[in-house]
C-alpha cells in the first residue's frame, strides 16, 4: 500500500488555490466565478495550481472531484495538422471525455486518421468508458492513447470490466510517468507573463505512485 499524504486545500472541492496563493490564485477566482455552473471549461494552458493539486497521482484523491484532460489530435495525410488544448469539466454534467467527442473531434477534418492522445487527471468513469468504446467501433480511423494520472475506483469490479473494454475496443490505456507529467507541465500549464518557463519540479513520491497504479493497472488488464 502507498504512503499517502493526506491534502486538504481549503478549497479543494473546486481546484482552487488556497490563500497562501493570494495575487495570481484571487485574479483567477474571481475569472472562474464568473463561469455558469457546470460548464465545461476549453482552453489551451491551464493554471499551475490545478495541474499541481488536480494531476497529482495520489492514492486517495479527496477533492480532486474534476477531471482535466489535455489532448493532441494529429491528423497524417497531404495536410497534416496538429492540435491540441484542454477540458476540465465539472462532473454534474457532461464529462471532459464526452466533451472531446462533442466539441473537439468533429472540428477536425472529417473522414481523415486522427491519432489522439489524451493526458487525464483519472482515468474515465464507467459510463465514459463505454461512450469511448462506442466512438472508437464507430470511428475506425480514431486511434485513441490515454495517459491516466490515477486509476478512478479502480477497486469496483464494474470500473475494473470497464477499463478492460477499453482495451479491447482498441484504446491504449497508460499510467503517466513522471517524464508524461513533465510534458504536460511544458505543453499545457500556464507559465507566467514576462517570466521565464518554470521548470517542472517532480512531487515527492511521484515515481512511487506511478509504479503503484501501473501495477494495478496491469493486474485489472
Amino acid at each position: 500500500k502507498m504512503a499517502e499524504k493526506q491534502e486538504e486545500p481549503s478549497n479543494a472541492q473546486n481546484g482552487e488555490p488556497d490563500n497562501a496563493e493570494e495575487g495570481e490564485g484571487k485574479k483567477k477566482k474571481v475569472k472562474r466565478e464568473d463561469l455558469p455552473p457546470f460548464e465545461i471549461v476549453t482552453g489551451e494552458r491551464l493554471p499551475a495550481i490545478f495541474f499541481k493539486f488536480q494531476f497529482r497521482n495520489v492514492e486517495y484523491s479527496s477533492g480532486r472531484n474534476k477531471t482535466f484532460l489535455c489532448y493532441v489530435v494529429e491528423t497524417p495525410g497531404k495536410e497534416p495538422a496538429t492540435s491540441r488544448g484542454y477540458l476540465e469539466d465539472e462532473h454534474a454534467a457532461a464529462h471532459a471525455e464526452m466533451a472531446f467527442f462533442n466539441n473537439i473531434l468533429p472540428s477536425c477534418q472529417p473522414g481523415s486518421r486522427h491519432d489522439v492522445t489524451w493526458y487525464v487527471s483519472s482515468s474515465p468513469c464507467v459510463t465514459c468508458a463505454q461512450r469511448i468504446c462506442e466512438a472508437l467501433r464507430k470511428n475506425k480511423g480514431l486511434r485513441l492513447t490515454i495517459m491516466v494520472g490515477r486509476l478512478f475506483m479502480w477497486e469496483e469490479p464494474e470500473m475494473q470490466a470497464a477499463l478492460r473494454s477499453l482495451k479491447e475496443a482498441g484504446c491504449k490505456l497508460r499510467i503517466m510517468k513522471p517524464q508524461d507529467f513533465e510534458y504536460v507541465w511544458k505543453n499545457f500549464v500556464e507559465q507566467e507573463e514576462g517570466e521565464e518557463a518554470t521548470s517542472f519540479v517532480p512531487w515527492e513520491d511521484i515515481q512511487e505512485n506511478f509504479q503503484y497504479y501501473e501495477e494495478k493497472l496491469a493486474e485489472i488488464l
